[in-house]
Formats: structure tokens, sequence, C-alpha cells
């Protein structure tokens, strides 16, 4: 007696869902190549001046950019040009551009941030061309910073915004992580401990991110704020900020 399998009530991915999810995985991997892992944040100076020591202080100060800095910040900014520029409104994703360059406190973040930007858009531009992605630039007029390239590129795509602005989260603090496991050192465990432990605070702050307006943006990490602005004149440099 043979027994037919049962019928499957996992519905699945449509062919829209699929390549939302694709390309996601694709544009906020570690192998996109925007150079993310040649930037550190500040974090290298802060392991020179005794702040970041080991796995708990990297855990500690990471949840504070997150929650508190670059993290909640640069959701903020994603999150407003997704919207700008799937209303195709450019005067609002302008003005999002404007202020995400503006708003980065130190030189080695503002080239941080442009450069990955800059690399972002040029990768897509010639591997993912799609229908309004040159007018989404166009808009933005100007230096764009890689939030602002993320959002815009996948509102062009279709791809989900709470989606993308919880993949970029969790790839930006994944750097954060590789730069904090190379500078301490760490090893891929206590590395992996670092990333699981921060899952919870990575999803809050993409949902205050997703609800906020621009005048929630704001940082309190004054420390991390040093770390960038000093990080430029640090005697050794393995990262360029």
């Amino acid at each position: 007696m043979t027994t037919e399998p049962a019928a499957s009530t996992i519905e699945p991915l449509s062919a829209q869902q699929g390549a939302a999810l694709y390309r996601l995985m694709t544009w906020l991997s570690p192998a996109f190549p925007v150079g993310a892992f040649s930037y550190s944040s500040g974090i290298e100076w802060a392991v020179e001046a005794g702040d970041v020591t080991d796995a708990t202080s990297l855990r500690d100060w990471l949840a504070a950019m997150l929650e508190h800095g670059a993290g909640f910040c640069d959701g903020v900014f994603l999150a407003h040009a997704y919207r700008a520029a799937a209303a195709d409104d450019q005067q609002a994703l302008r003005s999002v551009a404007e202020l995400a360059v503006a708003f980065v406190p130190s030189a080695e973040r503002h080239l941080e941030t442009t450069a990955q930007g800059r690399a972002f858009i040029e990768i897509v531009r010639n591997a993912w061309a799609s229908d309004g992605f040159e007018r989404a630039v166009a808009a933005c007029d100007g230096a764009v910073a890689y939030p602002v390239a993320v959002g815009l590129v996948s509102a062009v795509h279709g791809v989900p915004l709470p989606a993308t602005l919880h993949a970029f989260l969790h790839a930006v603090v994944s750097n954060w992580i590789s730069a904090g496991a190379r500078l301490v050192p760490l090893g891929q465990t206590d590395s992996q401990r670092v990333l699981a432990a921060l899952e919870p605070v990575v999803i809050s702050t993409g949902e205050r991110a997703l609800a906020a307006t621009l005048d929630d943006l704001g940082s309190a990490t004054f420390r991390a704020d040093l770390a960038s602005l000093r990080h430029e004149t640090q005697y050794t440099r393995l990262f360029r900020s």
C-alpha cells in the first residue's frame, strides 16, 4: 500500500515576491561591492581608546549606535527616501538627500556614507536598471548618502519598505561587528553572539524609524561622534573611518 504525500499548505512566493527578496539579499549582502568592509564608523578609534575591549563592550557600543545614533538616523533617512521615491515626489526626495548628507558628524563619516551611496547607485545602474531609476537619482541633485540610495532603489524596484529597512540595519550592524572582530580581535563565535544579542535592537530600531518623522532625527552618541572625528589623526589605521 502506498500513501500519497499530503498536499502542502505552504504558499510559494509569487514571482514578484521572489524577485524582491532576491534583489534585497543581493544588494545588502557583504559581497555587494560598495566597499563597506573598509569603514569602521569610528570603532577603530574606540578600540584604540579602550572603550571597546571585548564582545560585551562591542555589543553595548553598537546597541547605542543603533538606538541613539547613526543606526536610527540612517533608518529614518531610508524610510523617507523610499516613500518620496515611491510617490515620485522629487522635491521631497531632494530634501531628504540633502539633509542626510548634511547630517553626518565628521568628514570621515561623510566619506563613508557618500562613497557607499555612490557605489551602490553605480552598480545598480549597470546591473539592475529599471523604470524610474534615473529620475529618482537625478532628483537627489548631488551626493547621495548610502541609506538614501538603498531607499530610493528599493522603492523603484518595488521591494517592500519594512523588509528593506530591517535588512539594511542588519547589514550595517554586521559590518560594524566585522570591523570590531578584526580590531579587538574576536572569534567567529563571539561575533555571532554579538549579532544575535543585537537582533531585538535592530528590530525595535527599525520599527521606530518606520514611524519617525524627520523632526524625530537626533543623535546622543557623542562618544561615537568623537571617535569618528579622532580617527582621522589616529597613528595607525586599518580602516577609512
